[in-house]
């Protein structure tokens, strides 16, 4: 099953594309898609989206080698994005697959049993504020542990730092579930030593069907990867599920899977395949 854990990451910083060179990766998407980049104002708004869904449709035809007009990706609606998956017979028992963006970087993570979860933070704040001001605006979303180890860590730029690696897991969790920010974030306590060795509490209680991983990307981001159980996620996102039933042996072979290092891919990497998959139909 490994050949269904992947881990891609694109700088989009790297790319700097002309009007027509936008025009014609947009043209590789199909037409349901436009309007949610399109819809974007900011030229680095829009390159997040399209680079999303190259992703996510480059991810899909490789892996699963499912010819390029026949991929259907949705999202549910709290926004999680799935595969339309009825008409094809996998050789994984429950491949799904999550997207992030912040800053210069646009991931997906996917998973072949177990619900995958990713978000990638960037160290920002607003200009005109200070970062015990930015921080203090969500200090109800974490326990009174978390909160206590994030403003004891250091210098403002350590403390900023340390928000965001918690906010990262926090955020990876909910995603993987498929509830959005819906589901409370102050629920969700996470323990860790030294971001190895990453355990969850929801609800005050230890969830041992959870593995997490956080990598500083660079400086100024990082990224995290979530991994459960599939009876855990939402009701709404089980329903895009192939199986969410597994005993206690599936299950750990899924979650104790290697956790491979995130893949590099440019733009124009995935362009290519998706034009060559089109054109081969």
């Amino acid at each position: 099953m490994e050949k269904g854990v992947r881990r891609w990451i694109v700088d989009i910083s790297k790319w700097n594309p002309s009007s027509n060179d936008f025009s014609f990766a947009l043209s590789l998407l199909p037409q349901t898609h436009h309007s949610s980049i399109t819809r974007f104002v900011k030229m680095e708004d829009r390159k997040r989206a399209l680079v999303s869904l190259l992703l996510q449709y480059t991810l899909v035809h490789e892996v699963l080698g499912i010819p390029y007009p026949d991929i259907v990706i949705n999202r549910t609606l709290e926004g999680k994005p799935f595969l339309e998956c009825a008409r094809f017979c996998f050789e994984f028992p429950n491949f799904n697959f999550n997207v992030s963006h912040h800053g210069d970087y646009v991931a997906i993570a996917s998973e072949p049993l177990c619900l995958v979860g990713l978000d990638i933070v960037n160290f920002m704040i607003p200009e005109k504020e200070t970062v015990p001001e930015y921080i203090q605006n969500f200090s109800s979303y974490f326990s009174s542990s978390e909160w206590d180890r994030i403003i004891s860590v250091g210098n403002n730029e350590e403390v900023l730092a340390e928000f965001y690696r918690y906010w990262c897991l926090k955020e990876a969790y909910v995603k993987a579930i498929g509830s959005g920010l819906a589901y409370g974030l102050h629920k969700v306590e996470f323990h860790h030593t030294n971001w190895t060795s990453i355990s969850v509490k929801v609800d005050g209680v230890t969830n041992q069907q959870w593995r997490f991983w956080l990598f500083d990307l660079d400086k100024g981001h990082s990224v995290s990867i979530a991994r459960g159980h599939p009876r855990l996620a939402i009701e709404s996102y089980k329903r895009s599920l192939k199986r969410t039933k597994f005993n206690e042996e599936e299950h750990n072979v899924g979650l104790h899977l290697p956790n491979p290092r995130f893949v590099l891919r440019t733009v124009e990497e995935l362009i290519s395949v998706i034009h060559k998959a089109k054109r081969s139909c």
